[in-house]
């Protein structure tokens, strides 16, 4: 235990309080087991080790583990949560979770047989913490970590503090919410930085130039390293996968057609459909359908977009701007937790209820012309006029 405790104390030792990410509140709460799912690099590590240094009142009675420590070669996780219940422990902080065989079973053993004992795990977007070998579903909360918003990225990086907004304040009082926050602030130049850098919290410490490769590198771990543990994938699934993801960049979004797909990589058209579900649970791309269709694992999306806009330019120096502006407005209201599917007419369908075209600033409404609740979505306005509504305001909804 003392080589744990060690870690441990290396590693806060590089954690501050200037920041946290949307969702650090909603972990104080009395629920004694939970899970945080999210991509590589969206905070989750940091978020527990400030949990442990900054808000949990018993500091000692707390221990943070990686599940993939060489402690955990000969020793269970069981073995260790019995050993810190022992000592008193009241609090135990297991990232990547997903890294240890028997995740499932020995946390429902830990839930049970330690009544006083809080756990809070992360694990890789691609797990299905729910379809693990014991039925977790009674016992756990569990909470989603995206990327940055707009509006954390703006707080992060630039100092700029603003409340988050919901989806209806957005739509009803689109003008003098934008006129309020465009007293403090010039969105446009920002906004294009976003989209291009400002996704994951590390963009920060890194030169522009080396934030491509970075971004490579967590796809890369996440084809490589969490699908096979999380679908026990082989080397050939992995290339395969990125043969995919090669031809999704060269037109994404798209509607696919799987049997050219399939043709092209030489797989099953089975296999293709397996592939784009599980590299959007692995929050790689985004699968979006028509309203009122099933998603199940063969259900062909309609369209298929990358998961954020900094992955459109990890694989496209110079992505079109209608894709960012897709892209980046559907991965905000998804991200939010909004019911969002594609319209036959507009762009989007939001909660069964109001449709969106999305574009520039010269777009109208011929496209939703008639259409009741229908509104415009625009990039490169700053201030929202009747049904227009500037496209960076959609970067507040969290």
């Amino acid at each position: 235990m003392e080589e744990l405790l060690l870690y441990q104390s290396n590693l806060l030792k590089q954690v501050n309080n200037k920041w946290q990410r949307y969702l650090f509140d909603r972990i104080h709460t009395k629920e004694r087991l939970i899970g945080i799912k999210g991509l590589r690099g969206v905070g989750k590590t940091t978020m527990l080790l400030q949990f442990l240094k900054y808000h949990f009142q018993d500091f000692e009675r707390g221990i943070y583990v990686t599940a993939d420590h060489p402690y955990f070669f000969n020793h269970t996780l069981f073995e260790f949560a019995n050993e810190w219940y022992s000592h008193n422990g009241t609090l135990l902080l297991i990232d990547e979770v997903h890294k240890y065989p028997n995740w499932s079973r020995e946390l429902k053993l830990i839930y049970d047989g330690h009544p006083n004992l809080q756990v809070i795990f992360t694990s890789s977007s691609a797990l299905d913490i729910y379809q693990g070998e014991s039925d977790l579903s009674r016992r756990l909360f569990l909470l989603n970590l995206p990327g940055l918003s707009f509006r954390e990225y703006l707080t992060f990086i630039h100092q700029l503090e603003f409340p988050a907004f919901s989806l209806d304040e957005i739509i009803e009082d689109a003008r003098s919410i934008s006129t309020q926050l465009t007293m403090d602030f010039k969105p446009l130049a920002l906004f294009k930085a976003y989209l291009k850098d400002g996704y994951f919290p590390f963009s920060r410490s890194l030169a522009t130039e080396q934030i491509p490769e970075r971004l490579i590198r967590v796809i890369n771990t996440v084809l490589e390293s969490d699908l096979s543990y999380v679908q026990d994938y082989s080397a050939s699934n992995t290339v395969a996968l990125k043969k995919l993801l090669g031809v999704i960049a060269e037109s994404a979004p798209f509607t696919p057609n799987i049997t050219k797909i399939a043709d092209r990589l030489k797989i099953g058209r089975n296999t293709v459909l397996n592939y784009l579900k599980h590299l959007s649970d692995a929050y790689i791309l985004n699968l979006a359908h028509q309203p009122g269709k099933g998603m199940s694992i063969l259900q062909k999306p309609e369209k298929v977009y990358f998961e954020n806009t900094a992955f459109t330019y990890a694989f496209q120096e110079s992505p079109d701007i209608g894709t960012l502006r897709e892209t980046f407005f559907l991965n905000q209201l998804k991200n939010a937790n909004y019911d969002i599917s594609l319209s036959k007419a507009g762009d989007f369908l939001l909660e069964n209820r109001y449709v969106f075209e999305v574009g520039g600033k010269n777009k109208d409404k011929s496209q939703v012309k008639g259409i009741e609740n229908a509104y415009l979505a625009l990039d490169d306005i700053e201030i929202g006029f009747s049904q227009k509504i500037p496209l960076w305001l959609f970067g507040f909804l969290y």
